[in-house]
C-alpha cells in the first residue's frame, strides 16, 4: 500500500476511469464494467473518476462496480469542470453552493453515502481557493466526503488550500514526458505532506509505444493536445525509442519502465505517489501491476530523465488550464 497525504492509504496503482468513456473512441460498457472488475480483482483498489466524464456517465459505471465491492474500493471523483474539454470547451466553476450541489449528485450517480478522495477538478478564476475548499471541508464535515484533493494546482494555490484544510493529493499529469509539476508543485507537496496521483502517466498511451499517429479516430480526444499534432507526434516518436531502449535492457516494456520512473520520482523526492493509468484492455492492467517489479538504476533514470527536454508540443492546448501555466 501507499501513503498519500492526511493519512490517505490507497493501492500503489490506481485506475483512471475516463478511458472507459467515449473519449478514445466507442466503448461498451458491458466490457467497461468487467475491466473495472479486473481491475480490482488484480489489486487496484483506488478507482478514480469525474463528474464530467461521459456527462457523469462514468460515475454511473463505477457506481454498478460499488453497489458489490464498495468495502474494497477507495474512491475518488472529482467536480469543477463545467465545460465539455473533450470538445475544447474549458470552463469551471468553485464556488460554495456549487461545490455541495456537485458532491450530492456524484453521490447518487455513485450510489454511496460517501467519497473517500474528493477533487476540485480545475480552479474556479472567480472564486478564491480558500472558498472553494472551504465548502469541501463542509463536506467533510458532514460525512459526505473523507479526504481532499486538488488537480492541477500550483504550489501557491496549494499553499493557500492547505492553511483552510489538509490536503491528501494534488492530481496532475505528470510522466517522463510532462515535468513540469517538478519546479514547484512537487517540492511544495513534499514539504506540506500532500501526496501525488499523476494522471497520463503513461502520456495517454503515447509512452507504451502503441500510438500510431495515423490511428487516431476523428473522435479522439488526444487530436487535440499540441504533442499529438500532425508532425509533432512523428517528431516525439525519437523519445518512445529511448524508453523502448531502457525497457530492453531491463526485460520490461515501456509501460512498466515509465510507471516505475514515476515510483522512483516520488522516492527521491520525497512523496507518496500513485499514478492512475486508465485503460479498456485488461491485460493493460496485468502489465501495469507488473511495474512494481521493475527497477531501474541510476544511468537509466538519467536516460529517461533526459526525454522530457526533446518533446515537441504542449501539453495543453489552454496554458492556464494547467499549473504550468498559471506559475
Amino acid at each position: 500500500m501507499t501513503i498519500l497525504g492526511d493519512n490517505l492509504t490507497t493501492s500503489p496503482l490506481g485506475f483512471g476511469g475516463m478511458a472507459l468513456t467515449p473519449v478514445y473512441g466507442a466503448v461498451d460498457p458491458t466490457d467497461a464494467l468487467a475491466t473495472l472488475h479486473h481491475a480490482v480483482d488484480a489489486g487496484i483498489t483506488f478507482i478514480d473518476t469525474a463528474n464530467v466524464y461521459g456527462g457523469g456517465s462514468n460515475e454511473e459505471l463505477v457506481g454498478k462496480l460499488l453497489a458489490d465491492r464498495r468495502d474494497e474500493v477507495t474512491l475518488a471523483t472529482k467536480f469543477g469542470i463545467t465545460g465539455n474539454p473533450a470538445a475544447g470547451q474549458r470552463s469551471s466553476r468553485g464556488d460554495r453552493e456549487y461545490v455541495l450541489q456537485c458532491a450530492d449528485e456524484s453521490l447518487a450517480r455513485l450510489g454511496t453515502d460517501v467519497i473517500d478522495l474528493y477533487y476540485l477538478h480545475r480552479l474556479d478564476p472567480n472564486t478564491p481557493i480558500e472558498e472553494t475548499v472551504g465548502a469541501m471541508a463542509e463536506l467533510v464535515a458532514a460525512g459526505k466526503v473523507i479526504h481532499l484533493g486538488l488537480s492541477e494546482v500550483t504550489a501557491d494555490e496549494l499553499r493557500r488550500a492547505v492553511a483552510v484544510h489538509p490536503i491528501a493529493a494534488v492530481q496532475s499529469e505528470w510522466s517522463i514526458w510532462s515535468r513540469d509539476v517538478e519546479r514547484n508543485v512537487v517540492p511544495a507537496a513534499a514539504e506540506l505532506g500532500v501526496g501525488f496521483v499523476p494522471y497520463s502517466p503513461l502520456g495517454r498511451g503515447f509512452l507504451t509505444g502503441t500510438i500510431d499517429s495515423n490511428a487516431l479516430g476523428d473522435n479522439d480526444i488526444r487530436r487535440h493536445f499540441p504533442r499529438f499534432a500532425d508532425g509533432s507526434l512523428d517528431a516525439n516518436q525519437a523519445a518512445v525509442e529511448v524508453i523502448k531502449g531502457v525497457a530492453e535492457a531491463v526485460g520490461a516494456t515501456p509501460a512498466q519502465v515509465s510507471l516505475a520512473w514515476l515510483r522512483q520520482k516520488g522516492t527521491e523526492l520525497g512523496l507518496g505517489v500513485v499514478p492512475i493509468p486508465g485503460t479498456r484492455k485488461r491485460e493493460r492492467i496485468d502489465e501495469n501491476i507488473a511495474s512494481s517489479a521493475v527497477t531501474l538504476d541510476d544511468a537509466q533514470v538519467a536516460t529517461l530523465d533526459s526525454i522530457a527536454a526533446t518533446v515537441t508540443g504542449a501539453r495543453s492546448a489552454d496554458a492556464k488550464w494547467v499549473s504550468a501555466g498559471r506559475e
